[in-house]
């Protein structure tokens, strides 16, 4: 908000593109030829910009949620998928190499990888650390932590939609941690790529002035 009041946030611009479309011209550079779009808010809008892919050489379709179906949900209402494809939010920008990303989930042979980066955690107060008996062990002043986080992007294998219910929803998170718990190998693929999330309003302004220092990166447009 306010932009998504009337826009769905995969048509916010960053810099004169919407980040959609910063997205499918990455993912076209690195050889996916077949696009799936599962619209919801506002969804006419997205249809009308994209239609079918073609200005783009790509083929889109798309999958409507008559309901809010979570990040995942939708997977179970897509037909004609391969043995092995690419899952993703529609906001992200990053600079990552998609070929490579699928190519480890290939070689490992899992059920799931979760593309993840890494990302610098402050905590604005002092932090207390204790033994059982809640004697002090360590005061740390306003620390700093280093967490791998997901980027919002994964490689699946179509077998995920066992796991799926029908009309489900169900977030991303949720639906690795019930193929975990069933034994079903999930891998973490860790990139030093550049990824934000436009999420909120800082990270939205943030990425107005990454997509113009790297332009270039972003579109694999040569200097």
């Amino acid at each position: 908000m306010p932009y998504t009041a009337i826009m769905p946030k995969p048509l916010v611009p960053v810099g004169n593109f919407p980040i959609l479309e910063i997205v499918i011209r990455q993912l076209k550079y690195f050889g996916i030829k077949e696009i799936i779009i599962s619209t919801g808010h506002l969804a006419e809008l997205i249809e009308a910009y994209f239609k079918d892919g073609k200005k783009w050489g790509v083929a889109i379709r798309y999958v409507r949620e008559k309901k809010p179906l979570g990040t995942a949900g939708a997977i179970k209402n897509i037909s004609g998928l391969d043995d092995n494809f690419i899952v993703m939010n529609g906001d992200i920008l990053t600079t990552i190499n998609y070929k490579k990303l699928f190519s480890f989930h290939v070689q490992h042979k899992t059920i799931a990888t979760i593309a993840s980066a890494k990302r610098e955690v402050s905590i604005d107060f002092g932090v207390v650390e204790t033994d059982s008996q809640n004697k002090l062990l360590d005061y740390i002043e306003k620390p700093n932590y280093f967490k791998y986080v997901s980027m919002g992007l994964n490689v699946l294998n179509k077998k995920c939609k066992d796991y799926i219910s029908k009309s489900e929803s169900i977030g991303m998170p949720e639906l690795m941690l019930r193929m975990k718990s069933k034994d079903e190998d999930i891998r973490c693929y860790r990139t030093d790529a550049y990824w934000l999330d436009i999420g909120r309003i800082e990270d939205y302004n943030k990425a107005q002035w990454e997509f113009i220092k790297m332009r270039n990166k972003f579109l694999h447009v040569k200097e």
